[in-house]
């Protein structure tokens, strides 16, 4: 199933059924956190179509930035006064951050926000971008740009997870691998609540 999936497949997956919201167990984390002082922000999940099957785009963040140094994720950042709406902050993220041009990106669905422990609500937004895309990285915010298949990204057993103890809560952290890579955190969190979504599990 998930080698045969296409955009149009892709597409309507999405579309078609309910949004699923994020891990309970991973939310216990920043259940103390005020609303009213999280800042917004937005998150680009970039899908490439290529002759061997659908990518998904990741970025390797600056080690010296002070939130999540050295992370894999996906390219975005925080919400603009001069920015229309989140959707237009995820667009203009990944073109200053990897260079990729806001008319090679084509968004079709978004997600719920997610609160991170540094103290943003993050709206994901699922996009295809063109096979053809040329990046420019600003090594002042990424050190890498990477692409990794969606039957890993979106394969349930891929993705691992762990269980805490933090604060007297259950806290679950999910984590996946490939190749170099290791993909944890509020990423791995977005993964966790797409595969649920998109492959209705």
């Amino acid at each position: 199933m998930l080698s045969e999936l296409n955009k149009t497949h892709l597409i309507q997956r999405f579309q078609l059924h309910q949004t699923v919201d994020y891990h309970q167990e991973a939310l216990k984390r920043v259940s103390h956190l005020n609303q009213i002082h999280l800042r917004k922000a937005s998150v680009l999940v970039g899908f490439v179509e290529r002759d061997n099957g659908i990518h998904v785009l990741f970025t390797r963040r600056a080690k010296h930035l002070k939130h999540h140094p050295g992370q894999v994720s996906f390219p975005g950042g925080k919400f603009e006064p001069s920015d229309i709406d989140l959707s237009h902050t995820a667009v203009r993220e990944t073109y200053e951050e990897v260079g990729i041009e806001p008319s090679q990106i084509q968004i079709f669905g978004q997600m719920p926000e997610l609160v991170t422990i540094s103290r943003f609500t993050v709206t994901p937004f699922l996009a295809f971008i063109s096979p053809d895309y040329q990046t420019h990285i600003d090594k002042n915010e990424v050190d890498e740009v990477f692409e990794v298949p969606a039957s890993v990204i979106l394969d349930s057993a891929k993705l691992h997870s762990q269980q805490f103890q933090v604060n007297n809560f259950s806290h679950r952290v999910f984590g996946l691998s490939y190749k170099s890579h290791f993909i944890w955190g509020m990423t791995a969190q977005i993964i966790e609540a797409m595969q649920k979504h998109i492959m209705h599990k």
